[in-house]
């Protein structure tokens, strides 16, 4: 599938109001958790949503296999959607998907977290809304066989094997999550893996591949620009280290050395793929153990598109998922 058949319109469609607020015009709506198995739905998994932070609105959905494996407790991933920091949600239905798809194909649990938008609420927000996801895991965890655990972790949940995972700016919110979570004692929950597919970083000096895909159809260098001065705290600029890991302050090397076994996917279209490799570059020098998959074929945020890439990418997870220990 070519990045030309998508049109920009129909994925970055807002409209910057004087206020400072976004009004938000998402191609995809936003769909209901699936609580029960109904005649006819070809969903796989079940689902529920779960308030987080009533006073910020923020809630997870959290996602079961429809027929989950017998006398086996499964693997956690803590998912952060995408769309630039400014777009969608956890309820959006392309992503409400790809989690329900992976709980079934992996199989896990999937907790997919619904955080605060930028520009009204600017980075740090959805940090903090993903650190707020992964301190509501540990309180689960530590109530594990009381009365108010969350009966699907109960029944499921193997707290040993938790994972990180974000797509676009969702995998930006993951490797920073993962960098604040190993502030914090989370015990006994124990996050293991980190999964970036297509991270959303960027950098003041443009990369060869921003360069060359400058007009990409998908993720055009003018929308990104855009996006990242709508999310960023005000008066700074990309070189921040919420944007730039490479120049950025969190490069300290005894912080970077301790995060988990990472997984990147990434494809030679998008145009922030250069960027991708040489975060890839800098883990593998702090002694993280890296597995990269780069194809030449496919763009930015092609498996929303393309069944066949979002195959192959759930391959590759659930590999990682059932290898990283």
């Amino acid at each position: 599938m070519l990045a030309s058949s998508v049109k920009l319109t129909d994925l970055c469609d807002f409209v910057e109001n004087p206020d400072g607020s976004l009004t938000r015009n998402s191609p995809f709506p936003d769909v209901p958790p699936t609580e029960q198995k109904t005649p006819g739905s070809k969903e796989l998994s079940l689902s529920k949503d779960i308030p987080l932070n009533p006073n910020n609105k923020t809630f997870l959905r959290l996602f079961r296999p429809l027929n989950p494996p017998q006398n086996t407790k499964l693997p956690l991933i803590i998912y952060y959607h995408g769309g630039g920091f400014v777009l969608y949600s956890a309820a959006t239905l392309v992503f409400h998907q790809t989690c329900s798809d992976m709980a079934s194909h992996f199989p896990a649990l999937v907790l997919s977290v619904d955080y605060r938008l930028a520009p009204e609420h600017r980075l740090p927000a959805a940090y903090e809304d993903a650190m707020e996801s992964i301190k509501w895991v540990q309180n689960q965890v530590l109530d594990i066989n009381g009365p108010s655990c969350e009966p699907w972790f109960k029944e499921y949940l193997d707290f040993s094997r938790c994972f990180l995972m974000g797509m676009s700016a969702g995998g930006n919110i993951a490797y920073h999550a993962n960098l604040l979570a190993l502030n914090i004692d989370i015990k006994p929950l124990k996050i293991i893996g980190l999964i970036l597919n297509v991270p959303y970083f960027s950098a003041v000096t443009r990369t060869e591949s921003e360069k060359r895909l400058i007009d990409d159809p998908v993720l055009p260098l003018a929308i990104s620009d855009r996006m990242w001065a709508l999310s960023l705290p005000e008066d700074t600029d990309r070189d921040h280290e919420y944007c730039n890991p490479i120049v950025g302050g969190s490069l300290e090397k005894n912080k970077i050395k301790r995060l988990p076994r990472c997984f990147f996917r990434g494809y030679g279209g998008d145009p922030l793929v250069d960027k991708q490799k040489e975060l890839v570059k800098m883990l593998e020098s702090r002694g993280v153990d890296v597995v990269a998959r780069f194809d030449e074929d496919g763009f930015h945020g092609v498996e929303v598109f393309d069944p066949a890439k979002a195959k192959a990418f759930y391959d590759y997870v659930k590999e990682f998922v059932y290898t990283t220990v």
